[in-house]
Parts: structure tokens; sequence; C-alpha cells
């Protein structure tokens, strides 16, 4: 069997504690729809984007959701939330499991600068692997960034999951972004976004020809998927409708791009772009 069924919960969230809330989702929607193997929540879906609810890892939450996929025989990516390590805070989902088991955790690695300040970056990406096939997780922001994608489908990747938070007047840039890196990486790119207080919906599932396969309004939704990794392969293979092999072609070039070698963007024009802040209130000189 090539399938892996994936439900995206699009939920009406609060800032503060959602986990009771969160869990009757998460039961409900393995009650409505059995064959699901895997459910993922949107980005900081637990507690919201309040720094002082960060803890380090493993804790009493993630060991919460652990519990939660065994018992209701779910992978679980449960959105994210922050992390304490040390002196820093991280932006960090957790892939769990049907056996409860915490197979890898993600520290999101462009976070949303300057808005999310007080967040480190991640260094480390993360792939893992189901039965049918090799998931890559990113968070939110990081969509917007190609080589985090490229660099996921480099180690195998065939569908990339983003758990995200966006309530602002860009979503459908990310829309947009979504489809285009389906179809640069021949994936599955499905970013699941809060509705509500939260978020603005609008989640999305792009197969790896760059089709739309399904896009949320902004409401709340259940977004129940069936991930076809045959059909991954056979795209990889023989092409979009037979045309563009993009993968095949950027592994079988040979130009280096100068701009990632060691400190090439300090030595480029990107130097002269000016601090990484929030834009200042725009002031008209009269005369």
């Amino acid at each position: 069997m090539s399938h892996f069924s994936i439900a995206g919960l699009q939920l009406d969230l609060h800032a503060g504690d959602n986990l009771d809330a969160l869990a009757n989702e998460i039961i409900k929607t393995k009650l409505r729809f059995p064959w699901v193997d895997m459910i993922v929540l949107s980005e900081l879906g637990t507690y919201g984007s309040e720094k002082k609810y960060a803890s380090e890892l493993p804790n009493k939450t993630e060991n919460f959701y652990c519990q939660l996929a065994k018992e209701q025989d779910v992978w679980l990516i449960p959105g994210s939330l922050y992390e304490q390590a040390g002196s820093e805070v991280f932006n960090t989902t957790t892939v769990i499991n049907n056996k409860g088991e915490v197979v890898q955790r993600y520290r999101k690695i462009y976070p949303f600068y300057p808005y999310e300040d007080g967040v480190s970056c991640g260094q480390d990406f993360v792939v893992f692997d189901v039965p049918q096939g090799r998931i890559g997780v990113a968070i939110c922001y990081d969509l917007w960034f190609p080589e985090v994608a490229r660099q996921l489908t480099s180690m195998g990747a065939e569908v990339l999951i983003y758990p995200t938070l966006t309530g602002t007047i860009d979503r459908p840039i990310e829309l947009i972004m979504a489809q285009a890196t389906a179809a640069t990486n021949q994936s599955y790119v499905i970013a699941i976004n809060a509705a509500g207080q939260a978020g603005n919906g609008q989640s999305i599932v792009v197969g790896p020809e760059g089709n739309i396969i399904y896009q949320a309004g902004v409401g709340v939704e259940i977004i129940p998927i069936e991930v076809d990794f045959e059909l991954i392969r056979r795209n990889r293979e023989r092409g979009l409708h037979c045309l563009g092999q993009p993968l095949k072609s950027f592994a079988k070039n040979q130009v280096k791009f100068s701009v990632y070698s060691d400190k090439a963007p300090l030595e480029t024009i990107l130097k002269e772009l000016g601090p990484l802040c929030i834009p200042k209130i725009n002031t008209i000189k009269r005369n």
C-alpha cells in the first residue's frame, strides 16, 4: 500500500491553554475518520504565542500528546510550542508515532523576526519515516525560504508538513508559495493554519504536480486527505505532466551557488539592507 492518510485540524484557538480542547478535537476526528493515520495541528496551538508557557522537553504536555497518540492509534504532529533550552527559547514541534513514541523534534529554523523576538533559530533539518515513505517537517515562516524545502527533499522527504500560524494579509502569498514549493520539489505540501482568534485559516494541501488538492476557508475545518507515495515517485521519475523534472535537473547540475559559501551574504548586496527590525512610523517633512 502506498497511501497514508493525514488530517489537518484548522481550529479556532485562543491565547492560553488549549490542551483539553485540542485533545477533544483529536478524539472526535479519529472517531469520525477512523482511517486517518496522522493528525496535524497548527503552530503554537497548544498554548498560543506567549513565551511564559515555555518549558523544557520532554514535559507533561508532550507526554500527554504521546499518551493520546497511543490511545487513538494515530501519528500526531501537535503543532508547536515554545521550548525552554537553557537560556534559549525555541519554537518546537514534536513528531509522535501511533505507539506514543517521540520520533523527532524540530526547532523552527526561521523564527518570524522581528516579530517573533526572543526565539532562537533551530539548526537541524528533520525528516522521519512512516511505513509508506518519508516526511519532512518545518514550521510556518520556514516556507518562505526555499532552501529549507530543498534540504528536506534532498534528505528524502516526499511530503512536507508545515504547522502554521498566520493571521495577517500575507496569507494569500503563502498559498502561492505552498504551490510553488510542491511543484519545484515534486512533493506534497500540507500547511495547516489556525482559524478564528489566532489565524485566518486558508490551510492548504498541494499535490506533487503543484495542483491544489484542497484549500480551506477561514473558519473551523477538518481536512482529511490521502497521500499517495507512488504518485510522488512516478512524478519524480517522469516529470510534472511528463515535462519538467526539477529534482533530477537540480541533482545533475554542478553549479555552485556562491551565496551559500561561508560569510557570503555578508559580502553581497544583502549587507546593505540594514537591520532586521520592525518598520518605524513614516515621517513626512513639510516645507
